[in-house]
């Protein structure tokens, strides 16, 4: 609600943010519309005054480190940090954001939002999460828990139904799985354990087959201008998808093992590239590449292959033992 750039619906709860990639137009008098330059951060789509996104994102990392701190030390000061934070984006009636990201990555003089803008909405995974680990804190009442899952109710409905969300589904990269992870995370705090498994199943088909060669590369990722990154980041959704599976008995880590295309493939073709020391990363990379914050994909690759290949590359990392994947994935 503080934030200065209004949405076009006239509703200071819509969230709304612009695309990061995109530009003012050096050849019109206004930059009306904006062009594209892949992998280029316009510093007007960072401004976490004008929009939601960089606000969103950090409410979601707070909520889940104040939940973490709740469960490893009972004190309930950690718990109602985290419901504060939830009540504002989600429960207040002064505060709360509308259940949508209609407004999300627009671009100027093109559209109000896109479907892409549904990528932003990663973060609340997180918040689902964290929120299961409050169960037994008076902070977070039974009141709190059936607003929460009303939203979240809400939201999904959008997901699956609107012209943006249909669109998101559809896109055969990044956000094509990243919207499979959020449908699913929402779909098993809804308590949809089959819609669940149904996304599940056909991630199968048009997450991994359709974007995994067999040898493991991910061309749409590698085709980008930060194509390391990219293909971290289509990763790191790929195997959330797989943990997640464990929940419904959709087994993703090892499906087609044997037989060729397969996530552990996708996994492989990194591993020369994170490893130390590192192969030279031969396709466009216009910014240094890091691989610090996507370590949880070694560890959960670890967990599921049972193998030491995965906890040694880790083990070369100094930033692991700070790493929340000491918490959320103990090995």
């Amino acid at each position: 609600m503080d934030k200065t750039k209004m949405p076009s619906s006239g509703d200071m709860h819509d969230y709304i943010s612009l695309a990061p990639y995109f530009w003012p137009d050096p050849s019109k008098p206004d930059g009306i519309p904006y062009m594209r330059k892949d992998g280029r951060h316009n510093p007007e789509a960072d401004d976490e005054t004008a929009s939601d996104h960089k606000r969103m994102s950090q409410m979601g990392g707070a909520v889940e480190t104040l939940a973490l701190a709740y469960y490893f030390t009972k004190e309930d000061k950690y718990a109602e940090g985290a419901v504060n934070f939830v009540r504002v984006w989600f429960l207040n009636a002064e505060t709360k954001m509308n259940p949508n990201l209609t407004y999300a990555q627009a671009i100027m003089g093109k559209n109000d939002g896109r479907g892409e803008g549904i990528l932003e909405g990663r973060c609340l995974g997180d918040v689902i999460d964290a929120m299961s680990l409050l169960g037994r804190s008076r902070a977070w009442t039974e009141a709190d828990q059936k607003a929460f899952k009303a939203w979240m109710s809400a939201y999904y409905d959008w997901m699956l139904k609107s012209p943006n969300g249909k669109d998101e589904r559809a896109a055969k990269n990044n956000h094509g799985s990243w919207y499979d992870v959020q449908a699913v995370q929402i779909a098993l705090c809804l308590g949809k354990k089959d819609e669940a498994k149904r996304m599940l199943e056909s991630a199968w088909r048009d997450r991994i087959l359709e974007q995994i060669k067999s040898d493991g590369s991910m061309p749409l990722e590698l085709a980008r201008t930060k194509s390391f990154d990219y293909c971290s980041m289509n990763l790191d959704a790929l195997t959330t998808l797989a943990n997640l599976g464990e929940h419904v008995g959709v087994d993703l880590w090892k499906k087609n093992l044997k037989e060729g295309k397969c996530l552990r493939k996708a996994i492989d073709f990194m591993v020369p590239y994170i490893d130390k020391p590192a192969k030279k990363w031969t396709y466009e990379q216009i910014k240094d590449a890091n691989f610090v914050d996507k370590l949880h994909i070694l560890r959960l690759a670890s967990l599921a292959y049972d193998t030491p290949i995965y906890e040694n590359i880790l083990s070369k990392y100094e930033e692991r033992t700070t790493a929340r994947l000491q918490f959320l994935f103990m090995k």
